[in-house]
């Protein structure tokens, strides 16, 4: 067994079991998907860290703990189109396509975009589709999605993010106050998104998902 692949079950017994994540498919792909490959190059020997990844300033990998009961709580079906707002070097697409029928990885660093297409494509993670545009707008073109899962923190989330969402579909959201966060989980009811409380994690605002300050006269 290569140090990698070692490294990835010890990512799985110390950092997600431990999460509360049961379900096998989920911690099947974590096991299987080479998280070295998804990183900068100057991070490999860090890759399975048991924390936030730094990908340029101010965007992060998004820690195993997190992502894994993040997936757990959305429970994504083999049958389901899933989006993946700020796929950064196509990690988290990797592990959702192992999930789904398909999945958009949005991403707006076009430098980023590109190496995650590159990577995805040498993985043969052939039903992962790296879309390039504002994360903030989402990707309308391919939408409605069954699930939408956001890679960082964010303030607020933009009203066209939750119209691409399906009737019935489901969404996970890092919502950040100051430095703490807590996860949500929203489920689209009646045209409108219920939200529940999750976990409390942390991560860097996304770039379009901060709140708008409000001015006082």
């Amino acid at each position: 067994m290569s140090s990698f692949a070692a490294l990835r079950t010890t990512m799985v017994d110390t950092q997600i079991r431990p999460s509360d994540v049961t379900k096998y498919p989920i911690i099947d792909a974590f096991l299987e998907v080479p998280r070295e490959l998804y990183v900068p190059a100057s991070q490999k020997e860090a890759a399975y860290a048991g924390a936030n990844m730094p990908l340029t300033p101010g965007r992060v990998l998004l820690e195993s703990r997190t992502f894994s009961k993040m997936l757990e709580l959305l429970n994504i079906k083999p049958e389901e189109l899933v989006l993946d707002i700020g796929c950064g070097l196509g990690y988290s697409a990797a592990i959702l396509a192992r999930l789904a029928e398909a999945v958009i990885a949005l991403e707006e660093d076009e430098a980023m975009a590109s190496e995650a297409e590159a990577t995805l494509a040498e993985q043969s993670v052939d039903n992962a589709v790296v879309v390039t545009g504002p994360l903030a707008e989402g990707a309308a073109k391919h939408s409605p999605y069954d699930v939408i899962v956001l890679q960082g923190g964010v303030n607020v989330l933009p009203d066209v993010i939750g119209a691409q969402l399906k009737e019935g579909g489901r969404i996970a959201c890092l919502f950040m106050e100051g430095a703490l966060g807590t996860v949500r989980i929203g489920y689209k009811i009646d045209g409108r998104i219920n939200w529940r409380f999750a976990f409390n994690a942390g991560a860097p605002i996304l770039p379009g998902f901060e709140a708008v300050p409000s001015f006082v006269l």
